[in-house]
């Protein structure tokens, strides 16, 4: 089942994000990268190239990797996204959609560079670095 659109803004309100997800279900990253990014996993969203982006003289980009790039609010610091460079896909963190959504938590990446401190209660899909390589490229 298809998301509705959602919306919301980064913590200085510079940049706003409007996207329509693929499905109501959330992803967690729990690669190093994502790690370090953001202190833990990177629980996501799934918006294929449904985004649109209002202030974007507002957001800075990373090229994390050679395959995606990492946006963030050059003002407040915000995460934006996480974009696959070969088919423009957007991962949206799901923090940043303002509302009551309903997600499912389905999907856990990475699962093999998962610290053993924390875990979560949700029975999911788990892929290891090279099933999520090979489900995704």
């Amino acid at each position: 089942m298809s998301a509705s659109e959602q919306t919301g803004a980064c913590l200085c309100g510079k940049v706003r994000i409007t996207a329509t997800p693929e499905k109501l279900h959330m992803v967690a990253c729990h690669c190093t990268q994502c790690q370090t990014w953001g202190g833990g996993p990177f629980l996501s969203v799934d918006c294929g190239g449904s985004v649109v982006i209002h202030g974007e003289e507002a957001v800075a980009v990373y090229s994390s990797s050679q395959w995606a790039e990492r946006g963030f609010c050059r003002e407040c610091g915000t995460h934006l996204y996480y974009r696959l460079k070969s088919k423009g896909d957007y991962a949206i963190p799901v923090g940043l959609f303002a509302g009551d959504t309903n997600w499912a938590f389905n999907l856990q990446i990475f699962i093999d560079q998962k610290p053993s401190c924390y875990s979560f209660a949700e029975q999911t899909e788990n892929l290891t670095r090279d099933e999520a390589f090979e489900r995704y490229s």
